[in-house]
């Protein structure tokens, strides 16, 4: 299938969308209503600004949204043009609010700033802001600032805050340079959020607050930042599906998934896929209108996870406006052969299979573990979700199958996102209660003794670990003694004689049981750990 990367329709309006408006004054468009400006400027000794409304129905200003020290006439008004005038008396702090006009099922929101001549705000651009930071030239003082959102980390209506990203462009990139984190930033007039939809990806926000740098990241200061204006973009991706599942994954093997978008204008719809994505994503259909979708088709991934931000933009011939959507797709799991082989990845998305034993519970509660194979140790952090670990009931011992990613904290190599395959569970016995097992192949255990002998079961010394060992009273004989988990070939040699152990050491094996001529055997032995004694 031959892939296009624009939609053909479309891409008359491209060389519109990438025009640039440099007025704050611009109108603003909602389905039925028109505002000539939604920011209104008034002086400090006090004044009169008046503004145009073009309404398609019936309109009047939310009286509970205009504070006392602003006037607004007229309230209300009907279909066609009106001149509306908002008149504010002399302030010696400056004042600033939220307008909210109702026209039919819209609102309209119109942000009214009333500031001292010297304390006029100079609104920066991202960028501006955080060259600042870098710089260290903002000071401890409060800025404005206007950016277009491009990633939500939260709206909590609980916390009543808000963290999320701005940037000049509405592309979000990652990288410190590119955006500003606003975080834990309040509402309107350093209000609480009570909606937690209270503005979108792709919508256009002045924020004001204090510039920070956190360990390099340009943020503003904890809840010490605020809303000055909003203006929702005019093109929102509503959801992604897969057919009839709404989803924003797809599978390895690839396939098809469309975004379904809403567009409040008549320019239609420009999609851009990031250059770093067309070899494995393109657009292969879309439809017009005020609900339009776009098609994607993604080819079979034989790497590791991935995911794009694609854009899509529109323009009601006078600014622009965009919004984004996040494409994921499953990788192939590569399957490890030891967990040093899983150590020796480089840090990423690709998803890795490992098993190994459970050497130790770092934190039951958030599945943190520890297991070992013959080639080393991985630190698993977060067996599944909260609570998954001990619901499986996994502990010390038992023999687990982990899918995840090779990540790393402090320089030191971990696994993230660990996913639970399955297991085999390891009972501890006493070696007398060894003996009484039936035999069983697929029943492990691990059992804990003193070498007695290191010559197998006909007197000889061998290389594999063949030995008995001892509780004091029973002897159990131990056929093969293996470095770990995985063990195979010569790596399941000279184990003992490498580490030096003895007669009279203490052995903790795991394995299963069987009987060979008459003889109870501990089988597939795999070493747990020993201590030698003094």
């Amino acid at each position: 299938m031959k892939l296009k990367y624009f939609i053909p329709s479309l891409v008359a309006v491209i060389g519109a969308l990438f025009t640039s408006c440099s007025e704050d004054n611009t109108p603003t468009y909602l389905g039925n209503v028109k505002v000539s400006s939604s920011y209104v400027a008034l002086p400090q000794a006090g004044g009169t600004t008046t503004i145009t409304v073009n309404a398609a129905e019936n309109w009047s200003i939310d009286a509970s949204s205009v504070p006392e020290w602003l006037t607004i006439s007229p309230m209300s008004g009907s279909v066609g043009e009106s001149k509306v005038s908002f008149s504010a008396a002399e302030t010696e702090d400056g004042n600033s609010c939220e307008v909210l006009l109702n026209c039919g099922e819209n609102t309209q929101r119109i942000n009214v700033l009333q500031f001292a001549e010297e304390t006029e705000p100079v609104i920066l651009t991202v960028k501006e802001a955080v060259d600042m930071i870098k710089a260290g030239t903002q000071g401890s003082k409060s800025y404005y600032v206007k950016g277009i959102v491009c990633k939500i980390n939260e709206i909590s209506t609980s916390y009543g805050n808000a963290t999320f990203f701005i940037s000049d462009d509405g592309s979000y990139k990652g990288d410190n340079a590119n955006e500003l984190e606003i975080y834990r930033g309040l509402w309107y007039n350093g209000g609480a959020y009570t909606d937690a939809n209270a503005f979108s990806v792709g919508d256009e926000i002045v924020i004001k607050g204090v510039l920070i740098d956190y360990k390099g990241t340009p943020e503003t200061q904890e809840k010490n930042s605020e809303v000055v204006s909003l203006s929702k973009s005019l093109i929102k991706c509503e959801y992604l599906a897969i057919g009839e599942e709404v989803t924003d994954e797809l599978p390895v093997d690839g396939g098809e998934i469309t975004a379904y978008l809403t567009c409040k204008t008549t320019n239609g719809v420009a999609v851009e896929i990031p250059a770093e994505a067309k070899d494995w994503l393109g657009v292969v259909s879309s439809t017009v209108g005020e609900v339009p979708s776009v098609t994607f088709y993604a080819k079979k991934n034989e790497g590791g996870d991935r995911s794009v931000t694609v854009f899509f933009k529109t323009t009601d011939g006078s600014k622009d406006y965009t919004s984004q959507a996040t494409i994921k797709q499953k990788g192939a799991i590569v399957t490890c052969s030891s967990l040093a082989e899983f150590l020796a990845a480089p840090v990423g998305n690709t998803q890795y299979r490992i098993t190994g034993v459970i050497s130790k519970v770092a934190k039951a509660q958030y599945g943190n573990i520890y297991i070992k194979d013959f080639s080393g140790e991985v630190y698993v952090y977060g067996v599944g979700a909260k609570g998954d670990f001990e619901a499986l009931g996994l502990k010390v011992g038992d023999i687990v199958t982990l899918v995840g990613k090779r990540g790393e904290f402090s320089g030191t190599a971990q696994m993230t996102g660990g996913q639970y395959e399955s297991h085999i569970p390891v009972t501890e016995v006493t070696i007398e209660e060894f003996l009484t097992k039936p035999d069983s192949k697929t029943t492990y255990y691990m059992v804990t003794g003193t070498i007695k002998s290191l010559l197998d079961s006909k007197g000889k010394a061998n290389d594999y670990g063949n030995l008995y060992m001892t509780d004091g009273t029973n002897d159990l004989y131990v056929y093969g003694c293996y470095p770990g988990y995985g063990a195979t070939g010569d790596n399941k040699k000279f184990f003992i004689a490498e580490n030096e152990i003895q007669v009279g050491d203490k052995l903790t094996m795991i394995g299963y049981k069987d009987t060979y001529n008459g003889l109870v055997e501990l089988c597939g032995g795999i070493c747990f750990g020993f201590e030698h004694a003094e």
